[in-house]
This record gives structure tokens, sequence and C-alpha cells, in this order.
């Protein structure tokens, strides 16, 4: 399940599981909701994120967090998926770090790669046609999982990433509780 993937464009080394809580690992559980199948359910506090699936079960991921005063909440849905997707600051980011300007949209933005911060994969959040700017994108600090880190986006190891990628369909409506 987090076994070295040498296949994918940027070969991703197997994570080392000793830095991830067992809690935080890929796992199908039972999960009773009143959302339909196929939705994304982000449960902040306890740094999960569930892909409902049919019969009372979803797909659960360990993810980290947006740190204070970065959090949100509220639906949403999957407006667009990227695999090795290039990443480019938001300007409100620039301004904090300013170092992060030679990857502004201006110069071009960070091409994918391993280094990247979107990791293997990415699914952009719009709140109707508007980018909310927030992600839920692969990493390869997965030491980081089950703990606020971010800067409001949804992390996940980047072998969870590309799981769950290939496990919703563009337009899926994503919860943030």
């Amino acid at each position: 399940m987090y076994r070295a993937m040498p296949e994918e464009q940027f070969p991703i080394p197997a994570p080392d599981l000793k830095k991830v809580p067992e809690r935080y690992y890929r796992k199908q559980v039972d999960y009773q909701t009143s959302e339909k199948v196929g939705t994304l359910v982000v449960d902040t506090s306890n740094y999960y994120l569930y892909l409902v699936q049919e019969n009372g079960k979803a797909m659960r991921y360990g993810v980290g967090l947006g740190r204070a005063g970065f959090e949100w909440s509220g639906r949403a849905r999957i407006a667009r998926k990227a695999a090795w997707p290039k990443w480019t600051p938001p300007e409100e980011m620039i301004q904090r770090q300013p170092e992060l300007e030679k990857w502004s949209w201006r110069n071009g933005g960070m091409p994918p790669g391993i280094e990247n911060p979107l990791g293997a994969r990415a699914l952009y959040i719009f709140q109707g046609n508007k980018d909310t700017l927030y992600r839920i994108h692969g990493t390869g600090e997965y030491w980081t999982i089950g703990s606020a880190v971010s800067s409001g986006c949804v992390r996940l190891i980047n072998q969870d990433v590309i799981d769950l990628y290939s496990r919703v369909a563009d337009g899926s409506q994503i919860v943030v509780l």
C-alpha cells in the first residue's frame, strides 16, 4: 500500500511508516452518513478525509490540514484534477514568504516533481465557479499527516493521493467539517 512507486513520472520513495501513526494509514471503514456516494468529507478534528462508498462504507485517509488562521470549512466541489501539477503560490503566501516569488504565476510557477509542494496529484476545490485556492494534494512530507501545518490545503501521503485521485470524479462534492 505504501510501496515505492518507481513507475511514476517522478519516482516516489516509500514513506518511513514509523513516522506516521498507524491510525492515519489508508483503510476502508464503516461510515454512516447522509452524504451521497462519491462525496469527500474532511473531518478536521480527527485529521481524516473520507470518500463515501456504498453500503455504509468509506475509504478513510489520514491528512494534514491548515494551521491556525488558515482553516476553512464548508461545501464545495472538485472542479479539476491534475497529475503532477505545477504549483503557483497565491499572492498572499508570497507576501508572507517573499522567497516564493520565483514560483509566482508571473514566473510560470514551480514545475511538477517530487519537490513540488502539491506532490503527485492535486484536486482543485471550487465554490460555484470560484477557485477557493485550496487543494487536496499529495506531500512528500508524510510525517506531517495528523497535524495542522498547511496554508489551508488538505495534504495526503503521495501514495494515498494517487489512490484517492483514481476514485474521485470531477464535480464530486466535498464537505469540510
